[in-house]
């Protein structure tokens, strides 16, 4: 058995077909081939200081040329965090076929609502993380690595999530190395369980700890199957299933939120 349990929801059959679309047209490419970089409104940034290994936000992008992008909060998420005027940041965001944009610039507003860049520049990096990172607020539950039964949960937070591995927030005091089982929620899918190490501790204050948590290796199957579901929350597509008349599940197509 792998590490996680592949994803299945089941739509009524009665549902209307106009609003599936055709799968060619949102058909999932990962291919860092394919030459698109472009930014886009709604497009998710993580920004960071200059200097600092701690992001310093994650918002959307509400405006943006060559010069300027404009952010704002994510759906669901509280205040951003303010930064100083003029202090340099970097950014980071995933085009639509996942491919990361790099930028440098200049902050020009931060309050707890917008943040704006400006004199932004273009970067490129030849050492690029190979996991699309997706910040994604969802429920998550930690448990020991002995705790083959899950009887004693841990509710937390989940932050952000990857192939290579995710972030969450908890109330829980856990050590660096430490081992655990993690079971997340994404959207309305199947809960994924993983096998995961821990190899960032953050105090985040008032009780409050995250941890950066590195999966055990995926299988190539799974690695897909995790990395397309990333991508259909990062675009608002759904995957859509229909039990054959075996009960066996097929993909029957995709449709977008609107």
């Amino acid at each position: 058995m792998g590490i996680f349990s592949f994803f299945s929801r089941e739509r009524e059959d009665d549902e209307d077909e106009d609003e599936l679309l055709e799968e060619e047209e949102v058909q999932y490419v990962p291919s860092r081939e394919a030459s698109s970089g472009q930014v886009y409104k709604g497009m998710q940034i993580e920004v960071t200081l200059k200097d600092s290994r701690e992001p310093l936000l994650t918002g959307q992008i509400t405006e943006h040329n060559a010069a300027v992008i404009a952010l704002a909060r994510l759906p669901g998420e509280l205040s951003f965090k303010t930064a100083p005027l003029g202090a340099d940041v970097s950014l980071v965001g995933y085009d639509k076929r996942l491919v990361p944009i790099h930028f440098s610039g200049t902050i020009e507003e931060s309050t707890r609502t917008s943040f704006r860049v400006k004199n932004l520049k273009r970067e490129v990096h030849t050492e690029v993380r190979d996991n699309f990172r997706l910040p994604y607020s969802a429920p998550a539950t930690l448990y020991r690595q002995e705790d083959t039964l899950f009887t004693t949960p841990e509710e937390c937070q989940l932050v952000d999530i990857s192939t290579g591995g995710c972030c969450v927030q908890t109330d829980y005091v856990h050590m660096e190395d430490e081992i655990l089982r993690i079971r997340v929620k994404l959207d309305d899918y199947t809960p994924l369980t993983f096998l995961g190490q821990i190899v960032r501790c953050m105090e985040r204050g008032e009780g409050k700890f995250r941890y950066g948590i590195l999966f055990a290796q995926l299988t190539e199957r799974e690695t897909d199957s995790l990395n397309k579901t990333l991508y259909n929350l990062q675009m608002g597509i759904r995957e859509t299933h229909r039990r054959t008349s075996g009960g066996s599940w097929y993909n029957s197509g995709y449709y977008r939120d609107d």
